[in-house]
């Protein structure tokens, strides 16, 4: 058996795979709890889960005991026949998120296909829009997925450019702006949604003014606009409530969740929605080979599960508290380095003194690695921090204290 070191692994990859991601150069290998070894044995503190899939924990025993009865027994069918997990998984689902509905799907991109296509659909058929003429608004600087829909409406000119011609149908406004949200709908009859991110988490966990949520949907239900929610990344316990929406007592229209639904283990996402929503789906117009397979469903159950037995929640809400404490001490003391933190649960970030086209925060990120926390840049000067929801406040203040010897050490 060969034991590849980090550099001949990732010389692999460099040769054979297609080059749309830029790591941070460390090869992972295990991982538990919060750790992750690499291939030459060295711990970190996993500080981005995955961006947010991982909150209950890598390799989470229960969720590995389940993925591996269900994977002894059957793994896939096709929806073109029932099987004995689904039905059990939508309707714990739907009853822990408060829904009549749910369509399960694979990846993130996936769940926010589904529900632009739920969206449409209902507003040819219950909004009585004329077929093709239905709008979606969506806010700058979103993030959304990968897909060519999802570019169309994207403001990131990296992830845009050169994938034309885009899908039209969609307007975009400021994001955490309620003034603009109003103008669009009162002035466009052929609106049908509003597709947003509680907390814009790829833009750098920009988290908008206290009650934008709430208001936004206020002013969907007087046009008669779906609010959909997309909880991807903030879904599942990771801003110290279930969802995001929890924090102004919004309920979406239409939710999207993926990521941590089923732990890190297995790629699953949902939509959710109500009957009068989710039955203009009809058999044949929409659907996915792996989408509610016995597999997933297993995991996503016992994942759902974990974040409710083991208070994550709860966790995420105080350590992010304390977190945020901690950073702005090391900010205080940093100034020239570091200008602000900003965040909800334990979904933060911290924002570098310098330019996005500058490389100070990755040359930050790999001073972390180096001090065995691990940390990725997003828009060029901010590093998110994101750990699993299952750390400790004692791993979490050795974290804190990760951060600062490296943060006074990088100035020098």
């Amino acid at each position: 058996m060969t034991n590849y070191t980090s550099k001949e692994l990732i010389d692999l990859e460099n040769k054979y795979g297609a080059h749309n991601y830029h790591p941070l150069p460390v090869v992972l290998e295990k991982g538990k709890g919060v750790y992750v070894w690499d291939v030459e044995g060295k711990k970190y503190y996993d500080f981005l889960s995955a961006y947010s899939a991982v909150n209950q924990g890598h390799c989470h025993p229960k969720i590995t005991e389940a993925l591996k009865n269900q994977a002894e027994k059957l793994t896939l069918t096709s929806r073109a026949f029932f099987n004995s997990e689904l039905g059990k998984f939508e309707e714990y689902a739907t009853k822990l998120f408060g829904f009549d509905k749910v369509l399960p799907m694979n990846s993130g991109a996936e769940a926010v296909e589904t529900a632009l296509k739920i969206c449409r659909k209902w507003g040819y058929q219950k909004k009585n829009i004329a077929e093709g003429a239905g709008v979606i608004v969506v806010a700058k600087n979103n993030f959304h997925g990968r897909t060519t829909t999802i570019v169309s409406f994207s403001n990131d000119n990296n992830a845009r450019e050169d994938f034309g011609p885009y899908t039209p149908g969609f307007i975009a406004i400021d994001y955490n702006d309620t003034e603009a949200l109003k103008q669009v709908l009162e002035s466009n009859k052929n609106v049908i949604g509003f597709l947003v991110e509680p907390i814009q988490g790829e833009a750098g966990v920009y988290v908008p003014d206290e009650g934008y949520l709430k208001t936004c949907s206020e002013i969907c239900k007087k046009h008669n606009v779906l609010f959909i929610a997309d909880e991807i990344q903030t879904g599942i316990a990771r801003t110290g409530k279930m969802l995001a929406c929890d924090y102004e007592n919004v309920k979406p229209d239409i939710l999207t969740l993926g990521k941590a639904i089923s732990g890190g283990f297995y790629p699953v996402s949902a939509v959710f929605a109500n009957n009068e929503i989710m039955d203009v789906i009809k058999p044949g117009q929409h659907g996915s080979t792996f989408g509610g397979n016995p597999l997933a469903c297993v995991v996503a159950k016992t994942a759902l599960k974990v974040i409710l037995e083991e208070n994550l929640a709860e966790n995420a809400m105080t350590l992010g508290n304390l977190f945020r404490d901690e950073m702005e001490k090391i900010i205080k003391d940093n100034s020239d380095l570091v200008l602000k933190v900003r965040g909800k649960g334990l979904l933060n970030a911290v924002v570098i003194n310098d330019t996005e086209d500058s490389s100070t925060a990755w040359d930050l990120c790999v001073a972390l690695k180096d001090n065995g926390l691990l940390a990725k840049p997003t828009h060029g000067n901010i590093i998110r921090f994101a750990p699993p929801l299952v750390i400790t406040k004692e791993q979490l203040m050795d974290c804190v204290s990760i951060i600062r010897k490296t943060i006074e050490n990088f100035k020098k």
